[in-house]
């Protein structure tokens, strides 16, 4: 099976998960409950329709059940957040439900015309480096966007270990798959110019 069928699931039950989660812990009038199950659970629905009109080539390439199986219970560490946030019934003050609401738009871009311009990209000139508009920022800006979504969800439980998945994808897929990403591309031609002149994750730093 393609690898990403088992993260589309994932992604596109993320909906229903937190909706149970809210009906588990009655959450109802909880506004904050509701600002996540917007954020978190149209993203995945988001994420299965760019699976289908523009998909990654990374995660098209077929993979044994029990692979699959466990790339999908690892994503199910990011429902963590919302499992705190029901779970403790936190209300979060409506600056920080506008900081999340806006980290999130801005990440969805990212990652959504980051995957786009790729795509596009690669299909058009297939092999070549792609160096221009949003990967001029940035070598990994689909990484980028998806940590300020996932930030956006680890922000409203206001609890500090609501961050330990996003922490765990980070160090343990994240940077190895950038380190190889670089390594992979060192092969093309212009690339050490391209690197010199671009952050590997954040934008505007480092």
């Amino acid at each position: 099976m393609k690898h990403k069928y088992f993260i589309d699931i994932n992604k596109g039950v993320t909906f229903i998960v937190i909706l149970g989660m809210m009906a588990f812990y009655n959450q109802w009038q909880n506004p904050t409950a509701w600002v996540y199950l917007a954020l978190h659970g149209t993203y995945g629905l988001l994420w299965v329709m760019k699976s289908s009109m523009f998909p990654d080539a990374s995660w098209e390439r077929k993979i044994n059940v029990w692979f699959g199986l466990v790339s999908w219970i690892s994503l199910v560490l990011y429902w963590i957040p919302g499992w705190l946030l029901m779970w403790k019934g936190v209300t979060a003050p409506p600056w920080l439900l506008g900081i999340a609401v806006s980290m999130n738009a801005f990440g969805i871009f990212f990652v959504f015309a980051g995957d786009m311009q790729k795509f596009t990209s690669l299909k058009l000139h297939p092999g070549e480096l792609i160096t221009d508009s949003l990967f001029k920022l940035s070598r990994n800006i689909n990484y980028f966007g998806e940590f300020l979504i996932y930030a956006a969800f680890a922000i409203l439980p206001m609890m500090w270990f609501a961050f330990l998945p996003l922490a765990v994808f980070i160090l343990a897929y994240w940077i190895p798959n950038m380190v190889r990403k670089d390594k992979a591309l060192a092969a093309l031609p212009g690339f050490q110019a391209y690197k010199k002149h671009t952050r590997s994750f954040f934008p505007f730093l480092f």
